[in-house]
């Protein structure tokens, strides 16, 4: 990175955490705060990096930030799509794909499942690909933060990753492999005819499961907008759910959230899920 670039990306990250206030991101305003924007340390903890890195690029030094961690800052910024691309730009990264596991996320939908930290919730794209979680929704259901390329849609590992179905009972299978090949039909045919993204999945899918190229000839579609799920989990055993469903304008990504289906336990079990935290919880997606 040229250090002409370097000293803009590290003026741009001030700007943009001086226009936040704490509350705009579910933090405390606190005692003796002297701006009204966030301090960077408040930057690098929802950013998930170290304080003396984030520090360092907004002195326009340190290592090149990975597309991970722009990702990251953009999303705890709050910052618009082209604000997004601008950060990457700076950076001298490529712009991600929309679909892709660093996609940008709406703010709209980040501030409402920041106002969600009692209930599971995670931004999803339309090709299940997990781009945000909350604490609860990591506990539950797995962190989904490491999976690049067409791993990083649960649809693609349900179908060619045994151990990603240990999600569902197995007695669930045979249902939620309809439900997911329906719903990316539905997915598939919405997006734009110029579209790769959607047909690049669809055509190593077919080559890679027998299962899913027989259930894709029955032409089934539907969006999945919501769902009464059995989770398996580690130690809490089986979580039966409300999955509900917030789609984008459009719908390229939705916010998911769970809510203990009625006339069972989940209540209690989803109370326990801040006590488990995120110890033992399988891989996993929605």
């Amino acid at each position: 990175m040229g250090s002409a670039k370097y000293n803009e990306l590290g003026a741009f990250l001030r700007s943009r955490r001086d226009r936040i206030r704490p509350a705009d991101v579910g933090l405390p305003a606190g005692p003796r705060r002297r701006v009204p924007g966030l301090r960077r340390e408040e930057v690098a903890q929802l950013a998930g990096a170290s304080v003396d890195y984030y520090n360092e690029l907004e002195r326009g030094a340190g290592s090149q930030p990975s597309e991970q961690m722009i990702a990251a800052l953009a999303r705890a910024l709050r910052l618009t799509a082209d604000e997004r691309d601008y950060l990457y730009r700076l950076a001298d990264r490529p712009v991600p794909a929309p679909g892709g596991a660093t996609a940008h996320v709406h703010p709209g939908m980040l501030d409402l499942l920041q106002r969600m930290p009692a209930t599971p919730a995670q931004v999803i794209t339309d090709l299940h690909v997990t781009l945000v979680q909350n604490p609860l929704a990591v506990a539950l259901l797995g962190d989904q933060s490491g999976f690049r390329g067409t791993r990083a849609s649960f649809v693609h590992r349900w179908f060619t990753e045994p151990e990603a179905r240990q999600l569902y009972p197995e007695a669930d299978h045979a249902t939620q492999s309809r439900a997911f090949v329906a719903d990316l039909r539905a997915a598939a045919a919405r997006r734009d005819a110029k579209d790769t993204e959607a047909a690049s999945m669809i055509r190593i899918l077919l080559h890679a499961s027998p299962g899913f190229a027989v259930l894709w000839a029955d032409h089934d579609v539907a969006f999945r907008r919501d769902d009464r799920k059995r989770i398996r989990h580690p130690a809490l055993g089986v979580v039966e759910v409300n999955c509900l469903n917030l789609f984008s304008e459009d719908g390229r990504q939705r916010l998911l959230w769970f809510t203990p289906a009625l006339g069972t336990d989940s209540a209690d079990l989803l109370d326990l899920l801040a006590v488990l935290g995120t110890q033992d919880v399988v891989e996993s997606g929605a």
